[in-house]
């Protein structure tokens, strides 16, 4: 039920966005009445703890589904802490941390989660690793507790790592068949140089490399509860929510030597231009970028708002112009993408051979219009409508408002910044998004990645200067 009520209310709310599903030529019958007032977001109470071993707790109490969930944020243990020969190490390291205990072993732990009425899991990103879990109310006490073992005593056991490399070796083997997965290679070389936001992606060296014991000595450096925030969410008070984390984290101590804070990324970069060959491919993967900002930069809102008029969703400029008018693509797209210490512009699309070099002109010519013309008043507040009615029906379920704090957590943004996005969101005017344009999306300042038939392309690509093959 909560499923169906959730895809009504964003079918509901893409109706109300106007262009956001009919595209700019479209529009509403004459009839219909104007919109209401945007209803603002409930901004949750956050009851806040810090245990005496640095652990932050966050408790939200809600009265929604019968659940409680969990989610523990750990900082500087994500992608940007993988040491420059082990790229994406963090991905099977925080894969690996629910599959087995000094305790249990991997089928068990599963069916206690089960048990629970819940569910364990972890993933990570570029600046943390975020472990979540939920159950019943009445399964709170030993689900924190379940959590807690994975987080503390993860054993990391040898047949596991073994099924995780085979796995990740034959995924690997997938994405590298993917002329978007050489791309996005390609341009965060070019965007980051050699940051550790470039290293996001496993090689066939780094997966073999990984061992039981180097996990477990990578484990005590970035798991640490001076490091990590818990966030309570669900039927449960604030008092109560305390009380089981000092249960089950209390007496978590620090280990080994901590990781370092991720260093600031570059926000420029002389653009590289790059041609990666792939024979008899029929159509090209156009990638275009540059460096942008970190999460916590005074441009980061109205950088949101102009990507979204962009590329953010179907009837953004670029996807309008390349596919709806050009005929280009089945989907192009555009936007920002910002971490804790630096962040990026990117924009993209699959296009046949034959207009590879027309597609990049479309894009540039995108990002020039923005910047040389005030976006009009309709399409902006379409756009506000868009972007604030899809975070509001988002955060209604509560293992959603844990995950954007705890991600907010992680990027260096602070708890009242979930109620004031939308806020922020809808004061943005013309004259910023024009301004956000002009600094970031200025086309001589772009990389340009693209993956394709050379044969077929290059004589397009000689208007924007030369490309080379990307460095080994």
């Amino acid at each position: 039920m909560a499923i169906r009520i959730a895809t009504l209310a964003l079918s509901v709310s893409l109706v109300l966005c106007g262009a956001a599903v009919a595209g700019p030529k479209a529009e509403l019958p004459k009839e219909l009445p104007a919109y209401a007032p945007d209803r603002p977001l409930p901004v949750p109470q956050i009851a806040q703890k810090r245990l005496a071993n640095g652990l932050q707790v966050w408790v939200i109490p809600r009265q929604g589904l019968p659940r409680v969930d969990y989610t523990l944020a750990v900082r500087n243990a994500g992608f940007a802490a993988d040491a420059a020969d082990a790229p994406g190490f963090a991905s099977l390291y925080a894969g690996l941390l629910s599959e087995g205990t000094a305790k249990r072993d991997s089928k068990a732990i599963a069916e206690a989660a089960q048990g629970y009425g819940g569910s364990i899991g972890s993933n990570a990103n570029n600046d943390g690793i975020t472990v979540g879990a939920n159950a019943l109310p009445s399964m709170a006490a030993p689900m924190l507790e379940l959590l807690a073992e994975v987080v503390r005593t993860p054993a990391f056991p040898e047949k596991e790592v073994k099924l995780a490399q085979a796995n990740a070796l034959q995924g690997l083997k997938a994405a590298e068949a993917q002329p978007g997965f050489k791309a996005t290679r390609a341009l965060l070389a070019a965007t980051y140089g050699d940051h550790p936001y470039a290293r996001v992606q496993q090689t066939e060296a780094s997966i073999a490399a990984v061992t039981p014991e180097r996990l477990r000595a990578e484990h005590a450096r970035r798991f640490r509860p001076d490091h990590a925030l818990l966030i309570v969410t669900g039927r449960i008070g604030a008092d109560e929510g305390f009380k089981l984390a000092e249960r089950a984290f209390g007496d978590w101590k620090n280990s080994g030597t901590a990781s370092a804070d991720t260093p600031a990324a570059r926000r420029s970069a002389s653009p590289a231009h790059v041609l990666i060959q792939r024979d008899g491919s029929v159509q090209s993967t156009v990638r275009l970028g540059r460096p942008a900002i970190p999460a916590t930069d005074a441009d980061y809102v109205p950088m949101q708002l102009a990507g979204t008029v962009l590329g953010g969703g179907f009837s953004s400029r670029v996807n309008q112009n390349l596919r709806e008018a050009k005929g280009y693509t089945y989907g192009a797209s555009a936007g920002l993408s910002a971490a804790r210490a630096g962040g990026r512009v990117q924009a993209g699309a699959d296009v046949r051979n034959e207009v590879t070099g027309a597609a990049i002109k479309e894009f540039f010519h995108e990002f020039e219009r923005l910047g040389s013309e005030p976006v009009p008043a309709q399409e902006l507040e379409d756009t506000k409508r868009y972007v604030a009615g899809g975070y509001l029906i988002s955060n209604q379920l509560q293992y959603s408002v844990a995950s954007q704090l705890a991600n907010n957590w992680l990027v260096g943004l602070p708890p009242e910044f979930l109620g004031e996005y939308v806020p922020k969101i809808r004061a943005v005017d013309a004259a910023q998004v024009q301004a956000m344009a002009k600094k970031y999306y200025a086309p001589g300042d772009q990389s340009i990645i693209v993956v394709g038939d050379g044969k077929a392309v290059a004589e397009q690509l000689k208007t924007y200067g030369e490309f080379s093959a990307p460095a080994k």
